[in-house]
């Protein structure tokens, strides 16, 4: 056990955390996502898995230590409904709710169409499974900066 390192995060998924550099991006998927075909395309080659959580509660224990590339650009996706681009289920709505906490003010999620999220997704550092089996439960964040002490 660490200090002040929230308990769900795994020497894997800490070391990828801290190994990522900014402007990369990080997936966080639902059970239905094909995470060991995508995970193989990404940087580090494999996927990873945080299974026991659900997808608010792996992302807010990420947030934790995450920096999200903020104010600069949209910092934080999510995989749109087919044919309801606009619908945001509950798990996105408990996602969105968790970055807000996490970075103290309103950020909203952008919409990924779902084949381009696919895309992206191979193209990301890493992919993060969790134990969310609700349906579009796939997220995608970009990778921020912490500034200089006095900044």
């Amino acid at each position: 056990m660490l200090k002040n390192i929230h308990p769900a995060l795994s020497a894997d998924v800490l070391h990828a955390l801290r190994s990522m550099g900014h402007g990369d991006t990080l997936v966080i998927s639902d059970t239905n996502f094909p995470t060991d075909s995508v995970g193989r395309q990404t940087v580090i080659g494999r996927p990873l898995a945080m299974a026991n959580l659900s997808a608010p509660q792996a992302i807010a224990a990420i947030l934790s230590v995450l920096p999200l590339d903020t104010p600069l650009q949209n910092s934080a996706g999510r995989m749109e409904v087919m044919g309801a681009p606009d619908e945001q289920p509950d798990v996105q709505r408990e996602v969105q709710a968790e970055i807000d906490r996490a970075e103290g003010k309103s950020c909203p999620m952008y919409g990924i169409e779902r084949f381009a999220f696919y895309d992206l997704a191979k193209k990301a550092y890493c992919v993060i499974s969790t134990g969310e089996t609700r349906f579009y439960g796939c997220f995608l964040f970009t990778k921020g900066v912490i500034p200089p002490t006095g900044a």
